[in-house]
């Protein structure tokens, strides 16, 4: 497929637009082609639907017109059954396909849906990636872990099993979840609503962070909190803290981190010290 250039990729927003604001739109071949033409190029990973920073230190942007695209792209398909060996599905989105052109080892039954760009060298064991997701290079999604929609995961990451990374489709503009290169999540860990791990987090065995959930660094002196992100190389574990209520006072969720990984060493052994260091369950 051809690489669009800066006019195509305007045209395609501003009729991918304009359908978001008038459905009759779709009717025409224009705008329905306009949505197609956005999907492969997001499947071909020539767009993606939010890009990270130039520069160190700068921030993803976030493309809203592509996320229209991909909802929009439901409207425009119709339900089909596809047949792949003794399994069967009936769905609006077709499968992702052609792994050995791609350079993608996909083990059975893992499933990755048009639309979703998995770079050369990644392995998908019995997984699941949605529509819209981007996963970079060298990156191992472990069995039974699932990738949401629109999703951004960077190089080298390893997403072990039953890790959960949520979708976030909607509305438009919002924040995907966003995990950069580098990461570590253990067994069942949660990540959603938008929440960004920068660079070469580890977070332990099922810790949940949502939007709201305080992360929590106790390795100073005094408590600093975030919400939403979790700063670089930080090693993450469950955690709880007293909240009070009117019927007494509970233990509510949260994530600590405890540590950070070193940069002078190298990132493999890096990580195995720190789970070691800091005995984190994986």
């Amino acid at each position: 497929m051809s690489k669009p250039d800066q006019a195509e990729l305007s045209t395609l927003r501003d009729r991918v637009d304009s359908a978001w604001e008038d459905r009759a739109l779709l009717q025409s071949d224009d705008h329905r082609k306009a949505v197609r033409r956005t999907l492969a190029l997001l499947d071909e990973g020539q767009i993606r639907v939010a890009s990270p920073p130039s520069e160190p230190g700068g921030t993803w942007e976030v493309h809203a017109w592509i996320k229209k695209a991909v909802l929009l792209y439901f409207v425009t398909q119709s339900m089909r059954t596809e047949r792949v060996g003794s399994f069967e599905y009936h769905d609006k989105i077709p499968l992702g396909r052609d792994w050995a052109e791609a350079g993608v080892r996909v083990v059975p039954p893992a499933t990755a849906r048009y639309g979703a760009f998995i770079e050369r060298g990644c392995i998908l064991m019995p997984s699941y990636v949605n529509i819209g997701a981007y996963i970079s290079a060298g990156t191992m999604v472990d069995t039974w872990a699932t990738v949401g929609s629109c999703a951004q995961i960077g190089a080298n990451v390893h997403l072990s099993g039953g890790v959960g990374i949520g979708g976030v489709l909607e509305p438009p503009g919002a924040s995907p979840v966003i995990i950069e290169d580098g990461c570590f999540l253990g067994s069942r860990a949660i990540v959603v609503e938008g929440v960004h791990l920068e660079r070469e987090v580890v977070l332990g065995a099922n810790v949940v962070i949502t939007a709201s959930t305080p992360v929590i660094d106790v390795t100073g002196p005094e408590a600093v909190t975030y919400k939403g992100r979790v700063p670089a190389r930080s090693v993450v574990i469950p955690g709880t803290r007293p909240k009070q209520f009117p019927a007494g006072e509970y233990q509510i969720a949260c994530a600590l981190i405890i540590g950070r990984r070193k940069e002078s060493t190298d990132q493999r052994t890096s990580l195995n010290e720190v789970l070691r260091a800091f005995d984190v369950p994986v």
